[in-house]
């Protein structure tokens, strides 16, 4: 910890960065309204769906930030990542190829991707896991009619369901 946080320190000694200004950037009303450019692609719509489902399992088994793909994630990766997939649902987006994003589309995708993270993590590690609800918890928050607030809501249930009840 020490090591890190010298490395650290070094490039911002104080508590915050206010004085280093970006004189050269001028953003207003218009770019922050403005729809992000660039592609919306197949290879995208499948990694979202790795990496939420391989968070989700993650979350389900108490860890709140884990290694994926040589990243560090958390919760709002994958809330970025079941939330773009609900956009492009809800909004009708095409991918580069032109296809349309539609449940048909991601629903066999997500089984896809799913038999591809039982084979990255391994039939033992998949078995052991809670990848079957993470799998359901992932196409529920990203496929619903009406886009979730958070997807931690819909997790905590599938953890409750899970606990055995005192009495």
């Amino acid at each position: 910890m020490a090591l890190a946080k010298g490395i650290f320190d070094e490039q911002m000694p104080g508590p915050n960065q206010v004085s280093k200004r970006r004189d050269d950037v001028h953003v207003g009303q218009k770019e922050l309204l403005e729809a992000p450019a660039g592609t919306r692609t197949e290879a995208g719509l499948r990694h979202n769906i790795r990496v939420g489902i391989l968070y989700l399992e993650a979350w389900l088994r108490g860890q709140g930030c884990v290694p994926i793909y040589h990243l560090m994630e958390d919760a709002a990766t994958a809330e970025i990542s079941r939330t773009q997939i609900w956009q492009w649902l809800h909004h009708g987006a095409a991918l580069d190829d032109g296809r349309v994003v539609t449940l048909a589309l991601v629903k066999p995708m997500i089984d896809e991707e799913l038999a591809r993270v039982k084979q990255e993590v391994g039939a033992e590690r998949f078995a052991r896991g809670r990848f079957p609800e993470a799998r359901a918890l992932f196409e529920q928050v990203a496929t619903s009619g009406t886009l979730v607030d958070f997807l931690t809501l819909p997790a905590y249930d599938t953890l409750a369901a899970a606990e055995p009840t005192s009495g």
